[in-house]
């Protein structure tokens, strides 16, 4: 299957969604995992800051330092022939200036991501022009955004009430106006997520977001079941390690999530959705 595919780039990206095909990605932080997600279909490859949790055992992303994001990164780009990756902009590394926002990104890009990614809204759309201004592809991340989950309370579903809604409707407006590429949608109702799906002119990758977006994104460790403890509810272990009876290997695991996305199957509203 991989030696038949074409690398995917942004106007791939782009025309799959323009032609209502769903976008599969997954977290990936080393060579060996970013071969075995490529052979298996996956489209987008994040080198997700969680790797500061599912890698390092931090209790939140926050730990992450820029140095650490690059050379997993570069590990990610080795493995991949394929794949499209993303690569996390960490706390503080883009929060100070839309200089200091340029330098990271530049170090990211340098280590063989195709695009970066940072969280927030509203003040980050300025961040979000300069960087496009400069040739930088941008994902975006509104919801729930780990970076800021001591502010947010902790790990709870964003935008419930109107007001929440309402500004989480703008900033989305903004970035997409800012020429954000991309945005992922984290731990938020389907139906507002769906709603936003549908108003932007860009892809919408949704965690904990319902079906509606234009693609799904899940924690590598945690499709394979190796998460220790319960799985959040947005997730499905494709491994069958827990509720899935499919068994087989790590890459029948991942092909069974691609397919899932594909054809929307995954997720499921009366199960994996809020």
């Amino acid at each position: 299957m991989s030696e038949a595919r074409k690398p995917k780039t942004l106007h791939r990206l782009r025309a799959m969604h323009a032609d209502g095909e769903k976008i599969a990605m997954l977290t990936c932080y080393d060579a060996s995992f970013a071969r075995l997600l490529d052979a298996a279909g996956v489209d987008v490859l994040l080198v997700g800051d969680s790797l500061g949790m599912v890698l390092q055992g931090h209790e939140s992303t926050v730990p992450v330092s820029l140095d650490e994001m690059t050379y997993h990164t570069q590990c990610v780009a080795r493995g991949n022939t394929h794949a499209w990756i993303i690569g996390d902009l960490p706390f503080g590394s883009y929060h100070a200036s839309t200089d200091q926002a340029l330098r990271s990104a530049a170090q990211l890009m340098q280590g063989g991501a195709h695009m970066v990614k940072l969280e927030g809204g509203g003040w980050t759309a300025d961040t979000v022009r300069l960087l496009v201004e400069r040739g930088i592809p941008v994902c975006a991340h509104l919801g729930l955004t780990p970076q800021s989950v001591h502010a947010l309370g902790g790990y709870r579903v964003q935008g419930r009430d109107e007001l929440t809604a309402q500004t989480l409707r703008r900033h989305a407006r903004e970035l997409a106006e800012a020429g954000a590429s991309m945005l992922v949608l984290e731990l938020m109702p389907s139906a507002l997520a769906g709603e936003l799906t549908q108003a932007l002119p860009i892809p919408v990758i949704g965690i904990g977001a319902g079906a509606a977006c234009s693609g799904q994104v899940l924690v590598l460790h945690d499709v394979l079941g190796i998460t220790p403890g319960k799985l959040p509810r947005f997730v499905r272990d494709f491994m069958g390690n827990h509720d899935n009876p499919a068994g087989g290997g790590v890459e029948a695991a991942v092909r069974r999530y691609v397919a899932a996305v594909k054809d929307g199957s995954f997720p499921v509203e009366s199960i994996h959705t809020y």
